[in-house]
């Protein structure tokens, strides 16, 4: 996979290139991460990318011109180009694994002051937010999508890996546990050293579906539960309403 990025500040995937599972998965050729100013792109005599809000208002705007022309520049038969912005669809683990599933190449388009004149949206094909908040710029939105997508690409982790992580399977991930066995009066449930493999693993089930409905209720509205599932929900309500 081919990962694009488009900002004003190359330099801010600098340590993010070159550090831990993502500099791996360059080295090994498993994904091509690229930076492109679009600041080099600009006409203005100045070098400018900006400019006031046609009509008044505060703050600057990124100007059309420099954004399309770098697009233009960097956009491929099969790209799917993605505007972050906090008007778009909120990013999550499953949208993580359909650009892994439907795209060789994606290019992110990173905002910063103001916003975006308006017209740039006409060029892209989705609009994607990290969530109901503002950041500075898009950098750190780009930052998260990108490792969100190559930890999922093949020999970039074991599958086994992400397998039982939170969402993966519409759930929040399960407890865990290391060394040592007992902290501060705190131990390892005793299940988890039993080499029960079955055991072990509806027990998982349920402190997962358990942490989901206590932490994110949400997550399990539109869940088609297994009869398995429901009888450990239905097991968990009856433990916490006697608490």
């Amino acid at each position: 996979m081919r990962i694009t990025i488009m900002t004003l500040f190359p330099e801010f995937f600098d340590s993010f290139r070159t550090t831990s599972i993502i500099k791996k998965a360059i080295e090994k050729g498993h994904v091509e991460l690229e930076c492109v100013d679009y600041r080099q792109y600009t006409l203005d005599k100045h070098n400018h990318v900006d400019d006031t809000p046609c009509g008044g208002g505060v703050g600057m705007l990124l100007m059309v011109q420099p954004i399309v022309d770098c697009l233009k520049a960097v956009r491929q038969e099969n790209s799917h180009v993605i505007l972050l912005t906090p008007q778009g669809k909120t990013f999550h683990q499953k949208m993580a694994h359909e650009y892994v599933r439907n795209y060789e190449h994606l290019i992110l388009i990173c905002g910063h002051y103001e916003g975006f004149d308006e017209r740039i949206r006409d060029y892209v094909d989705e609009e994607v937010s990290m969530g109901d908040f503002v950041l500075t710029g898009g950098e750190i939105g780009a930052m998260t999508i990108s490792d969100a997508i190559i930890r999922l690409l093949d020999g970039v982790i074991t599958k086994e890996s992400h397998e039982d992580d939170s969402f993966e399977n519409g759930l929040l991930e399960y407890p865990q546990y290391t060394r040592p066995i007992e902290y501060d009066g705190k131990k390892v449930p005793e299940i988890l050293l039993s080499g029960h493999h079955e055991n072990i693993r509806k027990w998982r089930l349920k402190e997962s579906l358990r942490k989901t409905y206590i932490k994110r209720p949400d997550l399990l509205e539109k869940r088609a539960f297994t009869k398995e599932e429901k009888q450990f929900l239905s097991e968990i309500i009856e433990e916490i309403e006697k608490k």
